[in-house]
């Protein structure tokens, strides 16, 4: 079944269960933001992202190539700018796929479909795995950068590789294959192999992740 959200398309993946902060400028997304502000429920403040695989957050959305599968996010945050714009924070609630942008409004709207991940049994051997090679990442990092994560990673499956895939500094196309990965145990067996190609190549040239070599800044839009 499609539905309607507010799109706010971002040069960067979103994942189910992230709290992400954003600096809003721009006058379509000023207009998204006073949008949700205006429904009385907190809980139906909601709308879209993708990540756009060209182009940029700014300007016209004609110049913009968007990846299908995206994330709902919740707004839960609102703090006015004296420019006019927000500070706001947004938490990701589930996966979406744009089926069609609308931009012919005040601010983009995505026609979407859920695309919810399924309720499947992980093996237990493959989350530790997973768990395992993030944790040998980290400790590879921290001479070289801060560290990618703080706390304890959580027990259950799926928690645990949403958790994995939004924390690992990989660069957007492996994020994006992370997000549209079929289930939590494909997620935890990709993030696996993902995260030892990275630990294999810092060993070759160890001053910095390889992932760094292809990451570029994305502003927040």
């Amino acid at each position: 079944m499609t539905t309607t959200l507010p799109l706010f398309p971002l040069n960067t993946v979103v994942f189910p269960g992230v709290t992400l902060p954003l600096r809003v400028f721009e006058d379509r997304y000023r207009a998204l933001v006073h949008h949700l502000l205006s429904i009385e429920d907190p809980a139906q403040r909601v709308f879209g992202s993708v990540a756009i695989r060209e182009g940029y957050e700014v300007g016209d959305h004609g110049a913009q190539s968007l990846y299908r599968v995206g994330c709902r996010l919740q707004l839960t945050d609102a703090e006015p700018r004296p420019d006019g714009g927000f500070d706001i924070v947004a938490v990701g609630r589930d996966r979406i796929e744009l089926e069609r942008l609308d931009t012919s409004g005040e601010f983009p709207v995505g026609h979407v479909t859920e695309r919810p991940d399924p309720d499947t049994a992980v093996v237990d051997q493959l989350a530790e795995r997973a768990r395992a090679t993030f944790t040998a990442f980290r400790a590879a990092l921290v001479d070289l950068r801060s560290d990618p994560f703080s706390g304890t990673l959580p027990r259950d499956a799926t928690y645990l590789s949403w958790t994995l895939a939004a924390t690992a500094p990989l660069p957007l196309h492996d994020r994006q294959a992370l997000l549209e990965a079929e289930d939590a145990g494909v997620r935890l067996a990709m993030v696996t192999d993902l995260l030892r190609a990275e630990l294999q190549a810092m060993n070759v040239i160890p001053s910095l992740p390889a992932t760094e070599v292809a990451r570029t800044r994305w502003s927040p839009n």
